[in-house]
């Protein structure tokens, strides 16, 4: 008996919360979301660990949830305990608080968090980062240590960039000093306040409501380029 691969979903990524409850043409994007979900009644599992569990925005995600239909919600708190892990298994949404990226990462790779959150990607289920949480699945985190001094730390990699997200105000300059320390290894991708991006399971990234840009390095240089979305232009 053969059973059927699991379709790999597209992984989220959100500057912050406000395309939780985005509309486009008329429509929740989160309802794009949820029709990936197979189940009837989907779990959706909450990592606050960046925020240091703050209920407050746990509430956030509950209401997100509950207006495409999703009551079946939990916050995956950092102590991990049995209950947290065996609905962390199950989850059809998963979705990475922001916060500290560098010690939300610390508590997920201590607990073993980033270990299921890595299976439960490969078995189908759809992952959404919002800040913090989006330079979690991306290729490194970066901790700053004073100006132009960088730590960086290896994450999830799930997308193959770099990810850094409403620092427009500061025209990047951290995500452009970190990639160009990594000197043509990884792309960095920058996502403004309110916006997003769509990595999709071929490689094809879609900016969602606003543009992004891309940053690599090509002997030596650093080149930026832009990607807009789709319905740039409408509100």
């Amino acid at each position: 008996m053969h059973t059927m691969p699991v379709p790999i979903q597209p992984i989220y990524l959100f500057a912050d919360s406000q395309l939780l409850f985005w509309k486009r043409s008329d429509a929740l994007f989160l309802d794009s979301l949820r029709a990936l979900l197979t189940s009837e009644s989907p779990k959706a599992a909450y990592i606050g660990a960046s925020n240091h569990d703050d209920p407050c925005f746990f509430g956030i995600f509950e209401a997100a949830m509950a207006n495409v239909g999703i009551t079946g919600c939990r916050m995956i708190k950092s102590s991990y305990s049995m209950g947290d892990a065996a609905f962390l298994e199950q989850a059809d949404l998963i979705l990475l608080a922001g916060g500290d990226v560098e010690a939300g990462w610390r508590t997920l790779d201590e607990t073993g968090m980033n270990d299921v959150i890595i299976k439960r990607y490969r078995e189908g289920a759809v992952l959404i980062g919002t800040s913090a949480g989006a330079a979690q699945l991306g290729s490194y985190g970066c901790k700053e240590k004073g100006p132009s001094n960088y730590e960086l730390f290896a994450t999830l990699k799930l997308v193959p960039f770099m990810v850094d997200t409403h620092d427009e105000r500061n025209e990047w300059r951290r995500l452009e000093e970190t990639i160009l320390l990594l000197n043509s290894s990884v792309r960095g991708v920058a996502i403004s306040a309110g916006g997003g991006v769509i990595y999709h399971p071929d490689g094809d990234m879609e900016p969602i409501r606003f543009p992004i840009e891309v940053f690599a390095v090509t002997e030596g240089r650093l080149e930026r380029s832009i990607l807009l979305p789709e319905d740039h232009g409408k509100s």
